[in-house]
């Protein structure tokens, strides 16, 4: 992206110069919406799960900036060939038991034909301008508080290598599956300056 030029935007409250995990557009002096891709290939074998944690994955995006995620489009790449396609529908009955469980509407989605499957969820949230919370925000001496454990990027690694442990597997799955609604309430409640989910 740094060979590009992205033109200015005073409705762009947060762009991708700050590597933040949504960006987010102002609409109004009350209102802005804010938004997220995420997907990704499988990190375990369960094709519900799979689509679970992907869920989770892409609406924690939102909840991390201090936002209400409201609508969901899914992303898939899966084989015309080769595989049941029951498979993909498990994936997205996981995805869509998410989020209908957090209020987040499916609007829709798109597929492509792919020896790789992948999967997840581009999502768009809302959020009172005045209560954003970016990675910019943290500054030297801040205190840290963590919502949940931390290293389920190595660990999903290590399962994609079939080097992880089982009850390492099954203590990150348990993490993987938290919903960080809870810490975009404290967020929220707490006007805490800086998050990542």
């Amino acid at each position: 992206m740094s060979g590009l030029h992205i033109p200015e935007n005073p409705n762009l409250l947060v762009g991708i110069e700050t590597a933040d995990d949504a960006g987010v557009y102002l609409l109004n002096d009350e209102l802005a919406l804010v938004q997220t891709v995420d997907f990704f290939t499988p990190i375990v074998d369960d094709p519900y799960t799979y689509g679970r944690i992907a869920a989770l994955n892409s609406i924690n995006d939102v909840w991390a900036m201090g936002g209400t995620p409201i609508t969901a489009l899914a992303i898939t790449c899966f084989p015309k060939k080769g595989l049941d396609f029951a498979i993909l529908g498990e994936i997205m009955r996981g995805g869509l038991d998410i989020l209908t469980e957090h209020g987040v509407a499916l609007m829709g989605g798109h597929s492509v034909d792919d020896p790789q499957i992948m999967f997840g969820y581009a999502v768009t949230g809302t959020i009172h301008p005045e209560k954003i919370v970016t990675n910019r925000g943290a500054v030297a001496g801040d205190a840290l508080i963590l919502t949940k454990p931390i290293g389920t990027g190595v660990i999903s690694t290590g399962i994609k290598r079939g080097v992880a442990p089982v009850e390492v597997v099954d203590a990150s799955l348990k993490t993987m599956l938290l919903a960080g609604h809870e810490a975009a309430v404290a967020l929220r409640d707490f006007n805490l300056k800086a998050g990542a989910m």
